[in-house]
């Protein structure tokens, strides 16, 4: 069993380390890259995803309009176990919508309805709400009541209505983090561990997985056009 929280300020400490040990344990999940363990790069993108993961949950501080919010699920019988957890940002100046950021379960509890009762609870408050994921997630946000409206690289766009939001979203910028002295560390870091080709190889083989499923989000929402203008 496990009861939600829904948070409007940073969650504590010990919250805060258990979201992004999920974010580290799950990136290929989560993270629109959907880089596998195995690329040598997947190190470097665990930072960078941990680290806009910190900054969004920085930024709940504070009376800014569209600051992000999160869910919580816990553990009924010890609250201070997180199970998953939500995290999603309002829309600046459309107050029936949102986007969900990341969504995470932990891998022992998942179909149990957390995801589920985690994301029923944010359209509850936000019915206009949006979630972009690659291609093979999408059946599960369908059975949420999500449906493909666009593609975007390499995720497909999906959203409890027929059509996006034309409201204004306070995204993490995530440039500077690429370019952040920590991130050149870890890079040449892994260089020196796998070697110059090794990680010439991960980028070309990183590449060629966000062509493919660019590739899928683009049939898939072509194909979902398609079936939506025959019904």
């Amino acid at each position: 069993m496990f009861t939600l929280t829904h948070l409007d300020i940073p969650p504590p400490e010990s919250m805060k380390s258990q979201v992004l040990q999920m974010v580290v344990d799950y990136l290929s999940d989560i993270s629109p890259v959907s880089l596998p363990p195995s690329n040598p790069l997947y190190q470097l993108y665990q930072y960078v995803v941990g680290f806009e993961v910190h900054r969004y949950l920085e930024s709940m501080d504070g009376a800014q309009a569209g600051k992000p919010k999160l869910i919580m699920a816990l553990d009924a019988d010890d609250p201070a176990v997180l199970l998953g957890f939500a995290l999603y940002l309002p829309y600046l100046d459309d107050p029936e919508a949102c986007s969900l950021i990341y969504l995470a379960v932990q891998a022992d509890h998942r179909k149990m309805g957390i995801g589920r009762a985690m994301v029923d609870a944010m359209v509850a408050r936000y019915p206009h709400s949006e979630v972009a994921c690659v291609a093979g997630k999408v059946p599960y946000f369908q059975s949420l009541g999500f449906q493909p409206v666009a593609a975007r690289g390499p995720q497909v766009v999906m959203n409890t209505r027929s059509q996006a939001s034309g409201g204004v979203v306070a995204v993490q910028d995530l440039e500077p983090i690429f370019q952040s002295e920590e991130v050149r560390q870890i890079h040449s870091y892994l260089v020196k561990q796998h070697g110059a080709q090794a990680m010439s190889d991960a980028e070309k083989s990183r590449d060629r997985l966000l062509d493919e499923l660019a590739q899928q989000a683009v049939h898939l929402t072509q194909t979902s056009s398609t079936a939506n203008r025959l019904h």
